[in-house]
């Protein structure tokens, strides 16, 4: 089991596979994008499977596969075959943006991927191009539906809310909650990289979101089960989906954290939040043990604080990574 100095029992990993993206979502990066990291500097599918059995071996037992966008990257179907003759794991999960799912859904069916959040801020398609900058609404509607089809269960959707950029769709996602099998995630938008348009006028709590989905009716809590994330469950009487609510500003989440964060280029992330990470590409290419490295790992778990730090620095102090650098 592995446990930080706060006694919480870690057992969740988040792998970016690429810091590559195919949107430029304006919450998330510039317009031109961010810095791209060469290609020797991203860790190998055999290094990633190293390393995810040196977790695994520790006590990690879920894993959701990130990026930038995971989909972009070649041969990702094969890499989570090799994944999941990892003796342990107990969940393998993904996150896209859902431009390339329709093309490749098919495929991760098959490699075993059977859970998926996919990134959905609007339903709207002109202010879709608005918010990624490109016109693909169309395409990620198509992968969802072609998941859908597929069996992949559950599909989350992921809606970052926006005050006066897509607040006024809370109600429209309510409602596909209560047509569709799907999860609606309303994500508090947080300020995340220097570039990301954060202020505080933007800012919606999870309370006032709450409060215009009840509008549409009564709401009963579900109960957590096995891997649930930080979101607070819920759904509408009679729905064929749910909602949930994801609060890291209003009300975070820090006391149940059981999740570490691998970025594309090898460094172990322990909190979102922090800018402390930990290097484990170079030890593990200049040739250290798995004993080695697994005490690295230790060390940096042991670092792991015990809350963010959001509402006590100011904003220009905050987390300065962009999220396609972190992995989600």
């Amino acid at each position: 089991m592995l446990l930080d100095p706060y006694k919480r029992h870690l057992n969740y990993l988040r792998i970016s596979l690429t810091d590559r993206c195919n949107l430029r979502c304006a919450y998330c990066m510039p317009e031109d994008g961010v810095s791209k990291l060469l290609h020797q500097d991203i860790l190998t599918y055999e290094e990633l499977i190293k390393l995810a059995k040196l977790a695994v071996g520790l006590g990690i037992e879920k894993i959701r596969l990130t990026g930038g966008e995971p989909l972009v990257r070649k041969g990702i179907a094969d890499f989570i075959r090799s994944l999941k003759e990892i003796s342990g794991i107990r969940d393998i999960s993904l996150t896209t943006n859902g431009v390339l799912l329709s093309d490749q859904a098919e495929e991760l069916w098959q490699a075993g991927i059977r859970r998926i959040n996919i990134s959905l801020d609007t339903l709207d398609r002109e202010k879709y191009k608005e918010i990624t900058r490109f016109d693909c609404f169309d395409r990620v509607w198509e992968g969802i539906q072609k998941a859908e089809a597929l069996g992949f269960s559950p599909i989350k959707l992921n809606m970052v809310v926006m005050k006066g950029v897509n607040d006024d769709e809370i109600l429209s996602f309510g409602r596909l909650s209560m047509e569709k099998p799907y999860h609606l995630r309303f994500i508090e938008f947080m300020p995340v990289g220097p570039d990301n348009n954060w202020r505080s006028e933007r800012f919606l709590s999870s309370e006032e979101t709450l409060k215009k989905l009840k509008t549409l009716g009564d709401l009963s809590l579900i109960n957590g089960q096995g891997f649930d994330g930080p979101a607070k469950r819920m759904a509408f009487t009679g729905a064929k989906g749910e909602i949930g609510l994801i609060s890291p500003l209003s009300e975070h989440f820090c006391p149940q954290c059981n999740r570490l964060r691998l970025t594309a280029e090898g460094r172990l992330r322990v909190c979102i939040f922090s800018e402390n990470e930990t290097d484990l590409r170079t030890p593990l290419r200049q040739g250290a043990s798995d004993e080695e490295l697994k005490n690295i790992i230790h060390l940096a778990v042991n670092q792991k604080p015990e809350s963010h730090s959001l509402q006590s620095q100011p904003i220009p102090q905050r987390c300065q990574r962009p999220m396609s650098k972190i992995g989600g």
